[in-house]
């Protein structure tokens, strides 16, 4: 039987949520595709290439109809998609973080976050900046909350929630970037 691309990105995305980011490898989604890993490499040059189109595809499920229009509404609307893309599935924000990381793919939320950045009034040399750090916030925030969520659930930690402060958190980088805006965008 002839397997496509897809059909490894889809069983790779099945053991991530199954069985976490450690559990997924080539052998692991050979043997659950009925394949020698060799037959793999047909489709993905690496393991990380097949990482980086399963963290697509993550972010790719975990899009929804966007409404914002002022740039700081697309900011916060981008950080909250990211977000939840990722808490979809198990590991998925130390998947998409590692892939970020390492330039694999997952490029959509920066590309989306510079696009509404670029709106904003803030010095065009700083938006690439200012992108990255509401993205730096995102992962982070996202990989803390995620590992929590984990360790309580396997009886590893107290499962006390952590507090909901995403979006406090997210608020006070937004209002750092406008009071950039307001006064110029030159101070350093």
């Amino acid at each position: 039987m002839s397997r496509t691309r897809e059909d490894l990105v889809a069983v790779a995305l099945r053991l991530l949520d199954a069985h976490g980011l450690a559990d997924v490898s080539m052998r692991r989604v050979a043997g659950e595709l009925d394949l020698q890993p060799s037959a793999l490499y047909h489709h993905v040059a690496s393991k990380q290439e097949l990482l980086g189109a399963v963290a697509d595809e993550v972010l790719r499920r975990g899009a929804r109809p966007r409404g914002a229009v002022t740039w700081d509404e697309r900011v916060v609307e981008v950080a909250h998609e990211l977000r939840d893309a990722m808490l979809a599935y198990r590991d998925g924000a130390e998947l998409v973080s590692t892939v970020i990381a390492f330039g694999l793919g997952a490029t959509q939320p920066l590309e989306d976050l510079t696009a509404a950045l670029g709106d904003s009034g803030l010095d065009e040399s700083l938006v690439p900046t200012a992108a990255r750090t509401v993205l730096h916030l995102v992962l982070g925030h996202t990989i803390e909350e995620q590992t929590h969520l984990q360790a309580g659930s396997a009886g590893a930690i107290d499962a006390d929630p952590l507090p909901a402060d995403f979006g406090t958190g997210l608020g006070f980088v937004v209002d750092g970037i406008r009071a950039r805006v307001a006064e110029g965008s030159t101070a350093m």
